[in-house]
């Protein structure tokens, strides 16, 4: 058989499942949680997985087919519900847990019964993680861990979360890390709401007070912790950039719509509507091709690139929104604290006119979350370019030794 078969009869193969899928759970009338439930149990979740955790286990490019099928027959988008759990636990749970914690933890997550959160930065340790003092001590088969988290989204609604710590502080700070599932209502997790410009508090601070966590749920060896957190944080730049949204979707089409509806607007700012069409159809074809030729396991930089241009470029269309609403794009509902059970990530909501200047101020946060555009860009020189790495003078000394913020 020739490769050009093999690839015919695996979309074959694949489209059987798709439609087997749809005629058991048609999308218009069925719960999205049974619907994803057997998307999972048919192996469709995550095709590069192993079969009984969501997968078929063979290439990752055939994914795209699945979700162009399921999109355009209107199917569910999990994503939205659960952001950290579906684009970036699930493929560091399967990378490096054990198979047991796996069928524990993959099928609920996808189906977004249970919701994760993702516990990196400190106070002390933003853009470099590796220096965090979270601290996890082992005490036979647990691990007692104290410390303190910020920026954590979603902790108030999550069930479960990836947590990186300091094993052992005699070791250079990226060696002496672990990393583990934490369960966020266990005895010593406190959660406290951070409240953000727009009024939201989708963000968090997490302590912990003498937190026990099994070993079982230890992600890979101990010590490997800066292995595991590449793999969360690669995934999760391409959950913030990556996504292969339609044409025309997302803050795009809020824009497109307020040029079509106005009848004020120059021929400079259609000019400038142009440009940002451009850039957003050329970073969803850039997706296209980097999830054509992404490799399983920890993704590339590619991954940088899109969250990178995702950032940026969101931060300029929706200014451009803004500039279209005049007067009306000064008005704000309630600055009101309030705590939301979803995250600004979803792309595919079409918003009315007042709520744009939400919008407008979340997507300030495009260029922090999940790594910093300056981070993004350090990334693509060393990564990609070739270029001379930063000085790094503490790369092989003790974290105990290293003078920290």
């Amino acid at each position: 058989m020739t490769a050009t078969d093999a690839k015919a009869s695996v979309e074959s193969y694949l489209r059987a499942l798709i439609k087997e899928l749809l005629e058991s759970f048609p999308p218009a009338t069925s719960n999205p949680v049974e619907f994803w439930g057997k998307q999972f149990d048919l192996g469709l979740a995550y095709v590069h997985f192993s079969k009984g955790l969501g997968g078929l286990e063979i290439a990752p490019s055939y994914q795209e087919l699945v979700q162009s099928e399921l999109g355009n027959a209107g199917a569910p988008n999990n994503f939205f519900r659960n952001p950290i759990g579906v684009g970036m636990a699930a493929p560091t749970v399967f990378a490096h847990a054990s198979r047991e914690l796996a069928e524990r933890l993959l099928r609920p997550c996808f189906t977004t019964e249970e919701i994760w959160c993702q516990m990196f930065s400190e106070p002390g340790a933003g853009s470099d993680i590796a220096s965090l003092a979270s601290r996890a001590e082992r005490d036979g088969d647990l691990w007692v861990v104290n410390g303190q988290k910020v920026w954590t989204t979603l902790a108030h609604v999550s069930r479960w979360g990836l947590l990186l710590a300091r094993s052992d502080p005699d070791l250079p700070k990226h060696k002496g890390l672990t990393y583990f599932v934490v369960d966020m209502q266990a005895p010593g997790v406190e959660i406290r709401p951070l409240r953000q410009i727009t009024g939201d508090a989708e963000f968090n601070e997490v302590f912990f007070n003498d937190v026990k966590i099994p070993d079982s749920y230890r992600l890979g060896p101990v010590g490997s912790g800066w292995s595991g957190a590449i793999t969360t944080l690669m995934n999760e730049r391409l959950s913030i950039g990556g996504n292969i949204a339609p044409r025309n979707s997302g803050s795009i089409r809020e824009a497109f719509n307020i040029v079509k509806n106005s009848a004020n607007v120059t021929p400079e700012q259609k000019a400038e509507f142009m440009k940002l069409w451009s850039a957003a159809e050329a970073g969803r074809l850039l997706n296209i091709r980097a999830g054509q030729t992404r490799s399983a396991g920890t993704p590339g930089p590619e991954g940088s690139v899109s969250k990178l241009l995702y950032a940026e470029l969101n931060k300029k269309i929706y200014s451009f929104t803004i500039d279209l609403l005049g007067q009306d794009g000064l008005l704000y509902e309630s600055y009101e604290m309030h705590r939301p059970d979803f995250t600004e990530y979803d792309s595919d909501r079409v918003r009315s006119t007042h709520d744009l200047p939400k919008a407008f101020l979340r997507s300030r946060a495009n260029s922090i979350e999940g790594g910093t555009s300056e981070i993004m860009r350090n990334i693509l020189g060393e990564r990609v370019l070739g270029l001379p790495g930063e000085p790094r003078v503490d790369k092989d000394r003790s974290w105990s030794e290293t003078p920290r913020n």
